[in-house]
């Protein structure tokens, strides 16, 4: 639902929204009779058969309850990073890579997920810059072979990004060395980041 293009989903050649994608998930569930109940659960007693869910001003039982909560980005935490989310400020790479084409983009985190991001970025971006708050990568060595041979990447070492600047999108990132203390501005696009769910 946060995602704006989505173009890594079966049956869209062109690709589509995310809102839109849930919705025709959502229609799709509807055709074959499945009523959904926009609801937050209250309670749920999983110890009886069959298991009762409380919600709203109703309850419900049935013999199985599959809890499908998914899962959230984290992100940096800042007021910046919020305000331009979906503006340059994204946490998939391969939903928002393309509308990086020929731009500079950074990468935060230093696992395997974010070198993934980084390694695929090169795709459409002209450089890509891993920003890592240590002097080495917690990812696999042969993701980190990949990055480091990569022309397009280059990385950040010891450092944090401490704000997103731009108005109405990206224009560039405010980072700290956390040895030295020296701040930097990094023009770019765009951050991806990658610092786990």
């Amino acid at each position: 639902m946060l995602t704006s293009g989505v173009e890594n989903f079966p049956g869209f050649s062109t690709g589509i929204q995310g809102p839109e994608l849930m919705a025709e998930m959502r229609k799709q569930a509807e055709h074959f009779g499945t009523e959904i109940v926009d609801e937050d659960v209250e309670s749920i007693d999983l110890k009886q058969n069959p298991k009762r869910i409380v919600f709203g001003n109703r309850s419900v039982t049935t013999g199985a309850v599959i809890i499908s909560t998914g899962s959230s980005a984290k992100w940096l935490g800042m007021p910046s990073e919020a305000k331009l989310r979906g503006r340059g400020v994204s946490s998939c790479a391969t939903c928002d890579g393309y509308f990086f084409r020929n731009k500079s983009v950074a990468v935060v985190g230093g696992g395997d997920t974010a070198l993934e991001e980084a390694l695929f970025l090169t795709k459409y971006a002209t450089e890509v810059v891993i920003i890592h708050r240590r002097d080495k990568l917690r990812a696999s060595k042969i993701m980190q072979k990949r990055a480091m041979s990569n022309p397009k990447i280059r990385f950040l070492w010891d450092s944090v990004v401490d704000d997103v600047l731009g108005q109405n999108k990206v224009e560039s990132l405010k980072v700290r060395n956390l040895k030295t203390g020296e701040v930097s501005m990094l023009p770019c696009d765009g951050i991806f980041v990658a610092i786990g769910f």
